[in-house]
């Protein structure tokens, strides 16, 4: 187990299942569940019986993004560092050196998309939505949102989310191949799909992930053109928390 149940930590059959267990706050990004999901990454990465990891939410939602106070906080005199900070679980997922999963259960939005999109391979529950928001909060896109959704959906759909608003529900996400797949149990088809890497030699298996990365885009790894995409948009995200669109949002949330 992780060393608080803001974040869950199970192996089962050589897959790492982490589940992100805040539901009374719908699973929303703070600081310490950014850096507990981290920690949960590395675990499975330093675990040589672990071959995949699954990640999902606790109760309705898989994450509701970023939480607006953190956010708020982050918007103070140290911006850039303090999204950093709400970026690092994510990024740990994008990173991993095994095949990820996400098993989408329920709203996926913001941060919580990029969650989503920073895994290998995403799979729907019926309730799953896919919803980027940024815009309607005032906010930048961050995280590599803006490269991570072009990467899955191409240019027209993600120009769709991020500029229009456009959300993806389970369906849509499958057509526009956002998603692999719908399941009435996400996590229990994650499990499934994960029975291939787990039934395979683990050097096998890390291997063939390095393989793709280096070869999704000759010349540069997968996840560093992450790095880059989230750096590029680290200034103006930190920028538009100063936003009176997103203040207001940040007053409502705190008035609640």
């Amino acid at each position: 187990m992780a060393p608080t149940d803001l974040v869950l930590y199970r192996v089962d059959n050589h897959v790492a299942v982490i589940t992100i267990n805040d539901p009374d706050r719908r699973n929303a990004v703070t600081g310490e569940s950014s850096a507990l999901l981290r920690a949960a990454v590395e675990q499975a990465e330093a675990d040589t019986d672990v071959h995949a990891v699954v990640v999902t939410g606790a109760g309705k939602a898989f994450c509701a993004g970023a939480d607006l106070s953190a956010l708020g906080a982050a918007g103070g005199g140290a911006a850039e560092s303090g999204l950093k900070q709400l970026y690092d679980g994510f990024m740990a997922v994008g990173s991993c050196t095994l095949p990820t999963i996400a098993a989408v259960n329920g709203a996926a939005v913001g941060a919580g998309l990029n969650l989503a999109l920073a895994a290998d391979v995403r799979i729907a529950g019926p309730n799953a939505l896919f919803d980027a928001r940024f815009q309607k909060l005032g906010l930048h896109p961050g995280g590599g949102a803006t490269w991570m959704l072009q990467r899955a959906v191409g240019p027209q759909a993600a120009r769709a989310a991020l500029l229009f608003g456009m959300r993806f529900d389970a369906e849509a996400a499958v057509r526009y191949g956002l998603a692999l797949s719908v399941a009435d149990d996400p996590v229990a088809a994650a499990l499934e799909l994960a029975a291939g890497p787990a039934a395979a030699p683990r050097e096998v298996v890390l291997a063939t992930k390095a393989t793709m990365r280096a070869t999704a885009s000759v010349g540069s790894l997968d996840n560093e053109q992450h790095d880059l995409a989230m750096r590029t948009e680290l200034g103006p995200q930190a920028h538009s928390l100063q936003s009176p669109a997103f203040a207001e949002r940040l007053a409502a949330a705190q008035r609640r």
